[in-house]
């Protein structure tokens, strides 16, 4: 009897694996169905068996790679107390992991996740539970709570793909105008927080 085809052998997860290799290798564009099936040296039909199409082999790659940074993100600042400044230490552990797996950052950033998607809305609510913990030093209302994680995550994310797109060209110390935001979001969030005494 001869020795199964690989493709047969093959599992969801080694088809992720392959995913998050290349994108480590060869960056976000290397996320497509071609591409990982080379990698795994199977015809690209073959990883159908596993995720319907593209988009869906997008969406599971992304959601492994935002599971994977929960819990190193968790485990970094775990025994650190629930302070204003967690804010800023997630803030660094963020624009560290995009300088250290800068594609993975990417399709994280790129793949939209809804939350009335069974798979997405757990990581989502997990998003959510760990940014209010690091806003817990702050009195806001569901509304203002809403409105400050979105301008932490648009600060931090727009910071992140400038630096990453190499257009800060001007003689000052990105680490410098780093601080300095994460400063200015603390300061914007306790006023925010006053307003809502």
């Amino acid at each position: 009897m001869g020795r199964p085809k690989k493709e047969h052998s093959l599992s969801r997860q080694d088809v992720i694996a392959a995913a998050i290799a290349g994108i480590d290798q060869d960056g976000a564009a290397a996320l497509g169905v071609s591409r990982v099936a080379r990698r795994l040296g199977i015809k690209p039909p073959a990883i159908y068996k596993h995720l319907e199409n593209g988009a869906a082999l997008q969406r599971a790659t992304a959601i492994t790679l935002w599971e994977r940074y929960l819990t190193e993100c968790q485990q970094t600042l775990a025994d650190r107390p629930i302070t204003t400044d967690l804010l800023k230490q997630l803030g660094h552990f963020t624009r560290n992991f995009a300088k250290t797996y800068p594609g993975r950052y990417q399709v994280m950033m790129q793949v939209q996740l809804q939350p009335q998607d069974p798979e997405p809305s757990v990581i989502i609510h997990k998003l959510l539970a760990f940014l209010r913990q690091a806003l817990s030093d702050y009195t806001l209302t569901d509304t203002q709570l809403i409105d400050v994680m979105r301008m932490v995550n648009a600060a931090i994310y727009g910071f992140i793909a400038i630096e990453q797109a190499g257009l800060m060209t001007i003689e000052r110390s990105p680490d410098e105008s780093y601080e300095v935001m994460l400063a200015g979001l603390l300061s914007a969030i306790a006023t925010i927080s006053k307003n809502s005494e």
